[in-house]
């Protein structure tokens, strides 16, 4: 079980753009933006580092001016820094073989500690910087285990984990609640998730571990987080604690670098265990920076660099990804699919979201997914990657050729047939052919 040991939390620290409003709730700091084009209440000016954005010339890479969704993208990108952290802490946890962490849901998938710890945390920093009264959050988990009388032990185990992550705020740039989170304030923070989202008005969509089986197994899992308007994603934010920042340590098996990390642990100027992933709808960029170490404190932009995705059209010389579990995916169908192509080379597995970041920085081309009858995408598992592989200069469509849709709710309806996704056009273009020459001759 996680230890709390600290007897109070620090308060958030927020920098973001200019004109900005400043207020007190509930003795809680809460900045705004100000509409007024006048002098607001509290006017910060800050610096594009000081607000939480990539400078405007860094390491060769130009961004434009701050964003419509700065604000937000600021904060989002800050707590799933956070949120990967205490993944991190729970997952090396694990394999001291306690399975009180560990529960199965009713279709028989994984949940975690770190699954309720990741939604309570996540709901609470969004909840306390936007207004609790107007946030809306689509969210995977609910309380039904958690509430449970048998399951004390594993409530005690989520709020330790939830405090012992927000006493860590500060150094990512955030700050926590005045005091300790109590069960009834973890139980409320993840009962919040509860928005059905639609074609109207803003909601968050979080994954709070996408690819629960892969964290189980030690191996890849995601944190997603993605903000949608008006059943658009406008920002979408992918962290990947097992993905390393340097593309030569994916040659390595991840429990043979965990190995090798806990022998001779990296300084923190050489940390690249893990990374985050982020975008913002229309600016034609996507970055990406590396996990915070454990001993640093998130400076941004922390070494954050544009990531783009390759330029390979070549099916030959193509990689494509597929999810590794076959219950909910068809791997024969993807194969022959990817023989009729001309792939060559042996597809990716890999466990969550993280097939989109491969797809996003140039580590692979293409990702396929058939899901097998009766079984419905959720825009949780989707929305912050497929926004991510767009401003990389990718392609998501489903194999209709068609848009997906986060528009209708928490699933993707009117899904044609499956997902792809591709770096660029013209390898895209050859795999919905491919679909529709295959797809009549297909038993499946």
């Amino acid at each position: 079980m996680l230890l709390y040991s600290a007897t109070r939390l620090t308060h958030y620290h927020f920098s973001f753009p200019p004109r900005i409003y400043g207020g007190v709730k509930d003795g809680f700091c809460l900045l705004r933006w100000s509409e007024n084009v006048g002098t607001p209440k509290a006017s910060l000016n800050l610096s594009p580092r000081e607000m939480g954005l990539p400078s405007k010339t860094h390491q060769g890479c130009t961004m434009e001016a701050p964003g419509r969704y700065s604000e937000e993208l600021g904060v989002a990108v800050r707590v799933v820094q956070m949120a990967c952290s205490l993944c991190q802490r729970v997952q090396e946890g694990l394999f001291g073989n306690n399975p009180e962490q560990v529960k199965s849901k009713e279709d028989d998938s994984p949940v975690t500690v770190a699954d309720w710890s990741v939604q309570a945390t996540v709901s609470w920093v969004l909840s306390e910087c936007f207004g609790s009264e107007s946030i809306a959050i689509i969210a995977e988990e609910d309380v039904q285990t958690l509430s449970q009388a048998d399951s004390a032990g594993l409530l005690d185990s989520v709020v330790n984990t939830v405090n012992e992550c927000l006493v860590q705020a500060p150094k990512f740039g955030l700050r926590g609640p005045v005091k300790a989170l109590e069960s009834c304030d973890i139980l409320k923070a993840i009962s919040r998730c509860n928005s059905s989202g639609g074609p109207n008005g803003r909601y968050w969509v979080l994954d709070p571990v996408d690819g629960t089986l892969g964290f189980v197994r030690g191996d890849q899992y995601a944190v997603a987080l993605a903000l949608i308007e008006d059943g658009e994603v406008v920002l979408g934010v992918l962290g990947c604690p097992n993905y390393p920042m340097k593309k030569e340590w994916l040659d390595y098996h991840h429990r043979y670098y965990r190995i090798m990390s806990n022998l001779s642990p990296p300084a923190p100027g050489s940390w690249h265990k893990g990374c985050v992933m982020y975008a913002e709808k229309g600016t034609g960029e996507a970055w990406m920076q590396p996990l915070v170490h454990y001993q640093g404190r998130l400076e941004w932009p922390n070494s954050a660099r544009v990531v783009q995705v390759s330029s390979v059209d070549d099916p030959a010389l193509a990689t494509f990804c597929e999810p590794v579990e076959k219950a909910n995916s068809r791997h024969s169908f993807t194969a022959g699919l990817a023989n009729s192509v001309g792939l060559r080379r042996q597809p990716l597995r890999v466990y969550s979201m993280v097939k989109y970041a491969a797809i996003a920085r140039g580590d692979a081309e293409i990702f396929m997914k058939f899901a097998r009858a009766g079984y419905k995408e959720k825009i949780w598992d989707h929305a912050a990657g497929v926004l991510i592989i767009q401003e990389a200069g990718g392609m998501v469509t489903d194999a209709g050729g068609r848009p997906l849709d986060f528009s209708k709710g928490i699933y993707l309806e009117g899904l044609d047939r499956g997902i792809i996704a591709c770096s660029g056009a013209i390898l895209h273009q050859k795999i919905l052919k491919a679909v529709d020459d295959s797809w009549d001759s297909s038993s499946l």
